[in-house]
């Protein structure tokens, strides 16, 4: 086990030395240049270029490379251009909001599809089954965004059960909550009926396997079996799709930030993208990068869990 451990950290650290000199290159090469786009169109080029001194844009790309780098692994992720405020502050901040709003969703998806899968399964080809594939068909079709607006339309504007937008902060946790209740369904639902039909489907293959048949034989209820057994012999696909979703939600919930005006980190990359603030999307892009891999080890984990075979 040690020696499967010291493999896949090896591997996160050789990802994450890959990521970054990919992600410096790609901002790199971007057109235009924060100083002037700061300073607008009309700025003199001596104004222009002590900017650049000040940001330190003038240094060749290798030391700033090397400089970015060394300070993101003291805690020092630089200081935002347009903000003048360390980075580490801003996404400190915003992940307050990214965070339980992924985890929330992922808990809804969830909670809904697990027994929704299970039941689907074990109803193979009746009432059940059928509305459950679907359910997951409509879901799975449906943008999200869309779904959002409609929740909006539904549920703020005009029962007026929850706010339309906003997050008041964590100083009251019950409006925090309540805040994040729509984007979360939103994104959730989706995501949910995606895990559904993997574990229907996962589920459908281990029932016919040699094993169940053994179990059953043995004694054992077909309830006692799906969840001693069946169960977990078909969580290796769900844990990869739970991975990679959690990984989507915490870092691709932009458009569901644009709609409900939340203050997280997809909003934050896509503010910092479009005033060139360089740092910033280095910087909240290799978290991103680091949050993922970080969770994909975890998943890799999860798998020996489920199944010791797989340390070999």
């Amino acid at each position: 086990m040690m020696g499967y451990l010291a493999r896949r950290l090896v591997s996160l650290a050789l990802s994450l030395v890959v990521a970054s000199a990919v992600i410096f290159l790609v901002v790199e090469v971007a057109p235009g240049d924060p100083a002037s786009f700061m300073l607008g169109m009309n700025a003199q080029p001596d104004t222009v270029a002590a900017l650049r001194s000040e940001l330190r844009l003038d240094l060749p790309p290798v030391q700033r490379y090397l400089a970015w780098i060394g300070g993101m692994m003291t805690g020092d992720f630089g200081v935002s251009y347009t903000y003048r405020a360390p980075v580490a502050q801003m996404v400190a901040e915003r992940v307050q909001v990214s965070l339980p709003l992924a985890l929330l969703a992922l808990g809804l998806a969830v909670v809904i599809a697990l027994p929704a899968g299970i039941v689907a399964a074990t109803h193979r080809g009746k009432a059940a089954d059928l509305g459950v594939v679907g359910a997951t068909q409509l879901g799975v079709a449906i943008p999200n965004f869309w779904f959002a607006m409609l929740l909006v339309l539904l549920f703020a504007l005009k029962l007026r059960w929850f706010s339309a937008g906003g997050f008041p902060g964590w100083s009251d946790p019950v409006m925090a909550l309540k805040s994040l209740t729509l984007p979360a369904v939103a994104l959730a639902l989706p995501q949910a009926a995606i895990l559904a039909r993997v574990l229907r489907s996962s589920l459908i293959d281990i029932l016919s396997e040699d094993f169940m048949r053994t179990a059953r034989a043995k004694g054992l209820s077909r309830r006692q079996t799906l969840w001693r057994h069946g169960l977990r012999a078909a969580l290796i696909p769900v844990l990869t799709i739970l991975g990679l979703q959690f990984s989507f939600l915490l870092a691709g919930a932009i458009i569901i930030e644009q709609v409900f005006f939340l203050p997280g980190l997809g909003r934050l990359i896509f503010q910092a993208i479009t005033q060139r603030d360089l740092i910033v999307v280095e910087s909240v892009t290799m978290l991103l990068v680091f949050a993922v891999i970080a969770v994909n080890f975890l998943t890799d984990l999860a798998y020996v869990a489920a199944d010791p075979r797989l340390r070999r």
